[in-house]
């Protein structure tokens, strides 16, 4: 970063070196809060993709970097989380400058951070191969597990660097280089963070960074045909351009995407309990998680004793100035994603939902300028209405009735999503049962909304492909390959398969 035009200017970076983008040119990025820039990042195109390519390959091909031992890599990974431990209250707040996220809940989440940087750089020399019992004669079969190569991580701008991370770690565990494109909304907190990877001792090339828009910077990077796997989190719509775009080169797809997450209460449920978790599954983050419970399913008997208490509860939500420790609803993090709320709320009215809460723009005056929407509650909903099929990415929930299990079940699997779901019940055969038949990558049962690095995540159906975090994770990153040796006196018959 260097000062420039009375707001601060990112600079990429690139095999070890802050760069200059070949435009020359930079863009704004805007403060939710204030809806007025704050910074200027740097616009790259196709010329700084190559390069950041080049570099990545170029360090994972020779260098430094193929020399570590698998426990040397560990050590790096586990030196940049204790730098990260470090820094996570001034990158939570460059983070909430940049996406109008909470700074409780953007602090929690850059203390928990480094978590993923000691759980992947202990894992990294803990992958191994085996030795196979083949049932050929005098021969020997073992495996070993590779990394597959430079690897573009494409993240979102709800959890910049959670979302990056959840790509970096495994990815660089398990041996490969990385190229992070960031959201053009939120690029700040990712180049302060290459500032921790120099500092950490990770060899030029290794870690990289470009940013710009994705016709611009992404897609070239997804097409160079030195990038052997794409890890993406962001729109549908994102993913199925880089799924074609990767298809072409045969390039491995890890797709993170969206949601519809049924958020299921039955009528044997703690209500309050319940409450807390439709509020937290919904309002917090201001809906912009792939895994909101934006669709709350109530069993018919509890349902308007429910919605008393929902509606009271979600009436004492304080909004305004996100790094307030005490704002609990903030802004919109893009003037776009703020619109596109708002169409959505006018749609859902015009299905016949009926608003039970909020309903528009914010206008309280503690919400200033910034781009704000009302907690917004829907009752009344069917499924087949686009409030409940279509992911809205703010703070909207739709409501929807169901008399028995066998309902919930299908109203919550009537949907082209299966990221999450959750269940609420005091009873162990049900959440045991109906967790079995949902179609959902994360079913959280009396409780929403919680993720770890030490369990995988990712979705069914159109919400993604591949899984990040926990052991599986980096597996996305590693290629098999088997070893043949044979112990035999002499080569047998040269034209028989052996």
């Amino acid at each position: 970063m260097v000062g420039g035009q009375d707001l601060p200017k990112y600079r990429m970076y690139i095999d070890g070196d802050w760069a200059e983008p070949s435009s020359g040119e930079y863009f704004e990025s805007f403060n939710p809060y204030t809806g007025k820039p704050w910074s200027l990042v740097a616009r790259g195109g196709k010329a700084d993709a190559e390069r950041a390519v080049e570099a990545a390959y170029a360090a994972f091909t020779s260098g430094a970097w193929p020399r570590l031992t698998a426990s040397q890599r560990g050590a790096l990974l586990r030196k940049l989380g204790d730098l990260i431990a470090r820094d996570a209250q001034r990158l939570a707040e460059i983070e909430v400058r940049d996406n109008g996220k909470l700074i409780a809940e953007m602090g929690a989440q850059l203390r928990y951070l480094p978590n993923w940087y000691y759980y992947f750089g202990g894992l990294a020399d803990k992958i191994e191969g085996s030795v196979i019992p083949i049932d050929k004669p005098a021969t020997f079969n073992f495996t070993r597990h590779e990394p597959v190569g430079v690897v573009v991580a494409i993240s979102a701008w709800n959890s910049p660097l959670l979302l990056a991370s959840w790509k970096m770690a495994p990815a660089l565990a398990a041996g490969c280089t990385v190229i992070v494109k960031p959201s053009e909304y939120t690029s700040a907190s990712m180049l302060e963070l290459c500032k921790l990877v120099e500092e950490a001792g990770f060899p030029k090339g290794v870690v990289n960074v470009v940013t710009g828009f994705g016709p611009e910077v992404g897609e070239p990077l997804v097409q160079h045909p030195k990038v052997a796997k794409v890890a993406f989190t962001g729109s549908e719509m994102g993913g199925q351009r880089v799924y074609e775009t990767a298809a072409k080169g045969l390039k491995r797809v890890t797709l993170e995407l969206g949601g519809k997450s049924p958020n299921i209460v039955f009528d044997d449920a703690n209500l309050d309990d319940a409450v807390k978790g439709a509020i937290s599954g919904i309002f917090a983050a201001t809906g912009q998680t792939c895994i909101a419970g934006s669709r709350l399913l109530l069993q018919e008997s509890v349902h308007n004793q429910f919605m008393d208490k929902l509606v009271a509860f979600a009436e004492t939500a304080r909004m305004g100035n996100p790094l307030d420790p005490e704002t609990q609803v903030g802004p919109v993090t893009t003037r776009p994603q703020y619109d596109k709320i708002l169409r959505y709320i006018d749609i859902a009215k015009g299905e016949g939902a009926q608003c039970v809460l909020g309903g528009g723009p914010a206008k309280r005056k503690e919400c200033g300028d910034g781009w704000f929407v009302e907690p917004t509650i829907f009752t009344g909903v069917t499924n087949d209405m686009r409030i409940a099929r279509e992911e809205v990415f703010g703070p909207v929930l739709s409501v929807i009735r169901f008399r028995d299990d066998d309902e919930a079940v299908r109203i919550a699997n009537d949907s082209p999503y299966g990221l999450a779901a959750g269940i609420w019940t005091q009873s162990i055969k049900r959440a045991l049962k109906v967790s079995e038949k949902l179609q959902a990558g994360s079913v959280w049962v009396n409780t929403y909304r919680a993720v770890s690095y030490m369990s995988p995540f990712g979705g069914y159906k159109r919400s993604g492909l591949g899984r990040e975090n926990g052991q599986d994770a980096i597996y996305e990153y590693l290629q098999t390959k088997s070893v043949w040796i044979s112990t035999a006196d002499e080569v047998p018959n040269p034209f028989v398969m052996r």
